[in-house]
């Protein structure tokens, strides 16, 4: 088992779950101290990664594309101290930072941990039901629909609609934006058969989000729903074409068993320069684990 513990947080991983819990440092953000503690599966990572400063350094994992309804309905736009992510360690923990990398690396390399997207959420999301006030309104989910009420700084078009009650049902796509510049942020609801192009701030699907301290806190809603979604795999798989529906008969016979080893030997290789060059492992890792192929071959 591998642990750091830090103000920042504390990551321990047990071989096949990474367990991230914020700590309870004044610095850390509202946003992950309402998250809480995360269990995320060694098959949902795509990499780990451990970044020096001079003060301070950065362990970072990177998730496979789809596997975390939080990160798919915030497009990655959640920044640095929001992030779960992301745990700050301090310069006299450097050496317990490399080693924890170390040990999630060789895990991913041993258990043969794909980095491709996946085709389901492999984390659950926040629990619910939740409610966030922010910006010009209030959005509840309960895990079945959605309320959104307004506040008294709503434009008129929204508080004299009143407030709004989305099923689940009616609901195609949600997305949480972060207050950029001068640009506003927003929590806004695509809905069946009801498309706007209207701004946030007129359209009464969306909160509109001014930059002020609980705004990323919408993300929370925007996750919980996302993680109720069919997930964006489904929506983009391809139907089977005419080959599917061949009779098994017509089917080619299978490979000999030599052959297929050694052709699954050379797609070892092309993954294991896949994760070389994008950070996963060291040139030093990624020679052993090359030369151990080969000897197979």
């Amino acid at each position: 088992m591998a642990e750091i513990i830090q103000k920042d947080g504390t990551w321990v991983f047990d071989g096949d779950t990474l367990r991230l819990t914020p700590g309870r440092d004044k610095n850390v953000s509202l946003l992950r101290r309402e998250l809480g503690e995360l269990l995320v599966p060694l098959t949902a990572l795509a990499g780990i990664s451990f970044e020096q400063g001079k003060k301070s350094g950065r362990l970072r994992l990177r998730l496979r594309d789809g596997a975390d309804p939080l990160l798919h309905a915030t497009g990655g736009r959640l920044t640095e101290p929001h992030d779960p992510y992301q745990l700050t360690v301090e310069s006299d923990r450097y050496g317990v930072a490399e080693y924890f990398v170390d040990e999630v690396r060789n895990a991913l390399l041993l258990d043969q941990v794909p980095s491709g997207p996946v085709d389901a959420y492999l984390l659950p999301g926040p629990s619910v039901p939740l409610s966030v006030s922010a910006g010009d309104g209030v959005a509840s989910f309960d895990g079945e629909r959605v309320r959104l009420e307004w506040k008294w700084q709503a434009e008129d078009a929204k508080s004299a609609a009143g407030p709004r009650t989305l099923p689940l049902s009616d609901i195609v796509s949600v997305e949480w934006q972060p207050t950029v510049g001068l640009e506003n942020g927003h929590l806004r609801f695509t809905v069946r058969a009801a498309p706007t192009k209207a701004p946030p701030k007129y359209d009464p699907n969306a909160v509109e989000l001014w930059g002020f301290k609980r705004d990323p806190l919408m993300a929370l809603v925007a996750a919980a729903v996302q993680a109720r979604l069919p997930h964006p795999a489904a929506a983009s798989a391809i139907p089977a074409g005419p080959e599917s529906a061949r009779p098994a008969e017509d089917a080619p016979a299978p490979a000999p068993a030599a052959e297929d080893d050694h052709d699954a030997l050379l797609r070892r290789l092309r993954e294991l320069g896949e994760l070389h060059r994008s950070g996963v492992l060291t040139d030093e890792e990624f020679s052993q684990a090359k030369q151990a192929v080969l000897k197979r071959m």
